[in-house]
């Protein structure tokens, strides 16, 4: 396999993957995995640990940059953060007994259908509305999405992004800045978890791959992250539907190469 494609696909792989997380907080699994997959004809599962190895500094650099701007909300997302970290173990290891066929598919429906979601329904909470909600509940709705996104994120290895931010929106009713802020610093740590579990079960993947993609994708993810924040609501909104809707259908495409 030559370098020059390796270089070539790494990089295709983690602009699409760096955009997604810096803007709408998506995994780079979405991205990364099928691209990997399809076009350097790695494992499944490599690419798997792959992709959620570089969304640890994308999400990382995305969280900081969303902090900054004060749209993260880290106290009410550790309880979350700690029943998905509990369940993405959980998810990568069963993930494990699979065939490689298995995992991919829902990531790529979820991306398509919550960009769709951003486009039909924008979110448009306020901070100010945020805090009306009931703390009690917002602790048990915490731990119940939690359970349910550590489970995916380490199953299919979608890093959780996607429902996270669907979940921050819709279940919790937070603003779209602050949910994929919290998204991302969330998906941080389940991204860790989740490539160092994946790298554990099946050994260390393709070095260049590895470097290539964490490179490219923490650059547009910081870039992307840096745009964002200065975006209204509303264009928030438009631009992240449009980017998950394109990349779902780009990588659905690449399934079926």
């Amino acid at each position: 396999m030559k370098l020059a494609e390796k270089i070539i696909v790494c990089l295709l792989a983690g602009l699409g993957a760096g955009v997604g997380t810096g803007f709408a907080g998506m995994s780079a699994a979405a991205v990364i995995t099928p691209m990997l997959v399809t076009f350097l004809d790695i494992p499944a599962y490599q690419a798997v640990g792959i992709a959620l190895a570089s969304d640890v500094l994308a999400s990382a650099v995305s969280s900081y940059t969303y902090g900054k701007n004060k749209n993260l909300d880290i106290k009410n997302g550790l309880i979350m953060m700690l029943t998905v970290l509990l369940f993405t173990t959980v998810g990568s290891y069963l993930a494990s007994l699979l065939p490689s066929k298995a995992m991919g598919g829902f990531a790529t429906v979820m991306t398509v259908f919550i960009g769709v979601r951003f486009l039909v329904k924008p979110v448009m909470t306020t901070k100010e509305t945020m805090a009306i909600e009931d703390p009690k509940k917002k602790l048990v709705k915490s731990i119940v999405s939690g359970v349910m996104i550590g489970f995916i994120c380490g199953f299919v290895g979608a890093g959780g992004g996607m429902m996270m931010l669907f979940v921050l929106t819709s279940v919790l009713g937070y603003e779209l800045k602050t949910a994929v802020g919290t998204s991302v610093f969330i998906m941080t740590f389940t991204a860790l978890t989740g490539s160092v579990s994946h790298f554990a079960l099946d050994g260390f993947p393709d070095s260049q791959c590895l470097l290539l993609c964490v490179l490219f994708t923490f650059v547009f993810a910081r870039i992307a992250a840096k745009v964002a924040n200065k975006s209204t609501p509303k264009t928030l909104n438009r631009v992240t539907g449009i980017i998950l809707i394109v990349l779902g259908i780009v990588t659905t495409v690449f399934s079926y190469i």
